[in-house]
């Protein structure tokens, strides 16, 4: 082995795209009598095939290279070659770094990890994004399985090198590779490193200072905490300020980790008075970063600083100018009222947040109303029961009637919520309109989402009340012109018999739906079949034998091959729910009628059923 392919690779200098390579292995392999090696050496030569899927293909199976290579050839021959060859198309180089992550073993453990370096510094510096955060990716597994001496004689110089490169490419990747490295480092290296950290917090290329801010909290996070004040502090105030948002807005997010080291008396001089700011930054996005991690800075802040400074910031987001950054907080409001110190929390609602809210209801954006909508009806568990009836009822009875078919549908799909602390009758007057309207509305994704809510309502609102206003929807889905309304309206008569019970089901729906089988549209009489289907198993065998089994047999008649071949279907699902009576002398027959049918498709599923019953 060693023999072909160590001269294979070695004669595998980078060839040109153009010029196309036959493999010349199979000479080779024969010479040394070992044809085994001869799909290997295929492999090999596709790494420099001018077929981008082929060089794909090959790199994807790198391990079987590295594998039959063996650790030492591995790490002398391929490896160089590898970062010799690093100018190819995008996706062979993200599948290249990928695969390089997993190299560990081998070449040989973690004593040769460091070799790994080369290929992936090189992968770290070209220009794709998404190659060199795969290659950040990779090199950060493979630093965990440095020894702390490999790691300051081979990996922090690779980082440093990036750091102070000539492209930003090379610095972007740097900024991710610092704090795998700091902790395990000398302190004198840990002391380069910050002053690399540093140097890319304040590079000219705002690519690279945006690199830095968004990995600044997890750099913080490595750091002894008298580094985090002294050195991350300044870092942070100073990319809070940044001539460009998109820098700021990451800075935010920072604002989450430095806070949660931070001990509480330090928060207020350190941290509070940047993100007062960035509460009020004059670029939407960062108000809208500020107002998207809302409920962590809660967190990390406390109950004192949430009190004094979070509740006024929180109601201006909610009145903020820009519609994203209003949605965004109205998407927080439950969360941060339900992280409100208990003893006043209240007090803080019904004064501070509540009065936002309510503007928020007949908010001219339909995002901001659909985002409340999906979170509103949570503060009813917070507030109470007489709190909710007075104050939160009017506010989801108006988006209940809102001109939107989101805002409803996202108060009807946690309505279980207000059933908890109110009960749902209070809602029912209002609540019907909304659900006939969505129930009817022209958009189809509509009608079905509505549909699948009906199984929720019908136990909230119980078997009564649902057969006086809802059964008629619930059968009129069953004719829709749409298939998947009459699919989803069929899955839900089933789960509606499983939560009222097989003598409803007989009394309230079966009459309806084989009343069906005689329409004369054959979509809908094909509707009876799949109805048929979904019900025998939960009416169980005496309604399914003596009420539906006779129409599914009439039903074999029709004119319509479509309907015939459903019946064949129909009578192989609700086999098992029959006796054996049943089967042979009534549902045989038919089967075997069908099965002699002219139409190809009635005979296949005639025969598939008569097998399938074991009829045969």
């Amino acid at each position: 082995m060693s023999g072909f392919l160590g001269g294979f690779l070695n004669s595998a200098a980078p060839c040109s795209r153009s010029s196309r390579r036959k493999p010349r292995t199979s000479k080779m392999a024969g010479a040394d009598g070992d044809d085994s090696l001869y799909p290997i050496a295929v492999l090999i030569d596709e790494l420099r095939n001018e077929d981008v899927q082929l060089r794909l293909n090959s790199i994807k199976k790198l391990s079987t290279i590295a594998l039959a290579l063996g650790v030492e050839r591995t790490r002398t021959e391929l490896l160089p070659f590898l970062t010799d060859t690093i100018y190819d198309e995008d996706e062979v180089l993200l599948a290249l770094a990928e695969q390089l992550g997993n190299f560990t073993m081998l070449v040989g453990g973690p004593e040769y990890v460091h070799c790994l370096l080369p290929p992936l510094e090189s992968l770290a510096t070209v220009e794709e994004t998404v190659v060199r955060d795969k290659a950040v990716e990779s090199l950060r597994k493979i630093s965990q399985e440095h020894s702390p001496v490999d790691l300051e004689v081979h990996f922090e110089p690779l980082v440093k090198r990036l750091a102070s490169g000539d492209w930003f490419t090379s610095r972007t990747s740097a900024c991710g590779l610092f704090s795998v490295c700091y902790p395990r480092v000398s302190s004198t290296v840990k002391a380069e490193i910050r002053q690399h950290f540093r140097t890319l917090c304040s590079d000219d290329t705002p690519m690279v200072r945006r690199a830095a801010a968004s990995k600044l909290g997890e750099f913080a996070k490595v750091l002894e905490l008298d580094y985090v004040k002294s050195d991350i502090i300044s870092l942070f105030t100073a990319l809070a300020s940044d001539e460009q948002d998109s820098v700021r807005l990451l800075a935010v997010e920072a604002c989450v980790s430095i806070a949660t080291l931070l001990p509480q008396e330090d928060l207020e001089t350190l941290v509070m008075p940047t993100l007062r700011q960035a509460a009020e930054d004059k670029s939407w996005r960062v108000r809208y970063m500020v107002a998207d991690k809302f409920s962590e800075l809660q967190k990390a802040v406390g109950p004192e600083i949430t009190k004094n400074d979070l509740v006024p910031a929180f109601q201006n987001l909610l009145k903020d100018c820009e519609a994203e950054v209003r949605a965004a907080a109205a998407n927080k409001v439950k969360e941060f009222c339900e992280n409100l110190p208990e003893d006043n929390r209240e007090q803080i609602i019904m004064t501070h947040i509540l009065p936002c809210v309510k503007e928020l209801v007949s908010d001219t954006n339909q995002h901001v109303k659909s985002a409340l909508a999906s979170v509103i009806m949570g503060l009813s568990t917070i507030l109470g029961k007489d709190n909710t009836i007075e104050h939160l009822l009017p506010l989801f009875l108006a988006q209940l009637k809102d001109e939107c078919p989101e805002v409803r549908l996202n108060i009807i799909s946690n309505l279980d919520c207000v059933n908890e602390v109110i009960g749902i009758r209070q809602l029912s007057q209002s609540l019907l309109p909304a659900i006939v309207e969505l129930a009817e509305d022209a958009k189809w994704r509509v009608r079905l989402a509505i549909i699948e809510y009906m199984p929720l309502l019908a136990g909230q609102l119980g078997v009564e009340f649902f057969d006086e206003k809802l059964n008629a929807l619930c059968m009129a889905w069953l004719i829709d012109h749409v298939y998947a309304i009459r699919e989803a309206a069929t899955c839900n008569l089933m789960k509606l018999v499983e939560k009222f019970g097989a003598e409803w089901a007989q009394n309230t729906i079966v009459p309806k739906v084989l009343g069906m089988a005689n329409d004369p549209n054959y979509l809908h009489r094909m509707t009876t079949l799949f109805c048929i289907n979904a019900l025998s198993e939960a009416c169980g065998q005496e309604i399914t034998t003596k009420q539906m089994l006779p129409v599914v047999l009439k039903m074999s008649n029709d004119q319509v091959a479509n309907v015939r071949f459903n019946v064949a279907k129909s009578l192989q699902k609700i086999g098992p729910v029959l006796d054996s009576n049943a089967l042979q002398t009534e549902v045989k027959p038919v089967l075997e009628k069908l099965a002699s049918d002219a139409d190809m498709d009635v005979k296949y599923f005639a025969q598939e059923a008569i097998s399938v019953l074991a009829l045969a």
